[in-house]
């Protein structure tokens, strides 16, 4: 009897082990599925470092608005949770990115982000930024394919956020081009809440253009935003 009991008792204390073992496997295996998902959506791998580029502050070179450092900030957040080391370098920087996956902020209107224009230029000949002129109303528009999204400030904003990798890299470069600093903060805060939704309405992972709608900025400041459009093909001129 006695020796029964003790055999049931082990049983149970095994069947208990392997279940909380097959249980941890399991909420590991989830997470870890998690991580590479988010870091394929953004590029980047693990270990490797990343490059931040960091644009001006309007018409202040060698300045950066307070919410542009806070995007680069989140985005180092991003790479400390994927595992990954930060460089930084400031909107005039030259150069591949080579291994890195770059992450550019700033869009490039009054020279905020050179490297911006010159990434645009390069590699996405469907999209204009319109320059500041307060007598248009196309004034820091966002077009693309033809179709402008236009600036209200304060008020609607917009992001045009893209991922590419240059011929010359084996990294892709992740764009954040925004009518304001706000808007490229919305756009990052969004994505790194929103990717995974993102990326499943997405045709693929590796190259894309997508439009970020920042609305009620007088109330909500960057925290309402929202896919406004994938606009891959047009962007880059398919």
């Amino acid at each position: 009897m006695i020796q029964s009991v003790l055999a049931n008792i082990a049983i149970g204390l095994v069947t208990s082990l392997l279940g909380g073992g097959f249980v941890w496997l399991r909420e590991r295996a989830k997470r870890a599925r998690a991580v590479n998902k988010r870091a394929a959506f953004f590029g980047v791998r693990p270990g490797q470092t990343c490059l931040m580029v960091l644009g001006n502050k309007h018409n202040a070179p060698g300045t950066a608005h307070h919410r542009d450092v806070r995007a680069v900030l989140e985005l180092a957040m991003l790479a400390a949770e994927l595992d990954c080391h930060v460089s930084l370098e400031s909107g005039d920087f030259r150069g591949g990115n080579g291994d890195r996956t770059e992450f550019c902020v700033g869009g490039p209107t009054g020279g905020a982000n050179v490297r911006t224009g010159g990434h645009l230029a390069a590699h996405m000949p469907g999209v204009v930024m319109h320059p500041y002129d307060a007598t248009r109303a196309d004034s820091v528009a966002i077009e693309v394919g033809g179709e402008k999204f236009l600036f209200d400030k304060g008020n609607q904003e917009y992001a045009l956020v893209a991922k590419f990798t240059p011929v010359e890299s084996v990294c892709p470069v992740f764009l954040v081009a925004g009518q304001t600093p706000v808007a490229n903060l919305a756009a990052i805060h969004f994505l790194r809440r929103e990717y995974a939704r993102v990326a499943g309405q997405l045709s693929s992972v590796e190259r894309f253009c997508l439009l970020i709608k920042v609305s009620d900025i007088g109330t909500y400041e960057f925290h309402r935003a929202e896919l406004e459009r994938e606009v891959t093909a047009a962007a880059f001129g398919e």
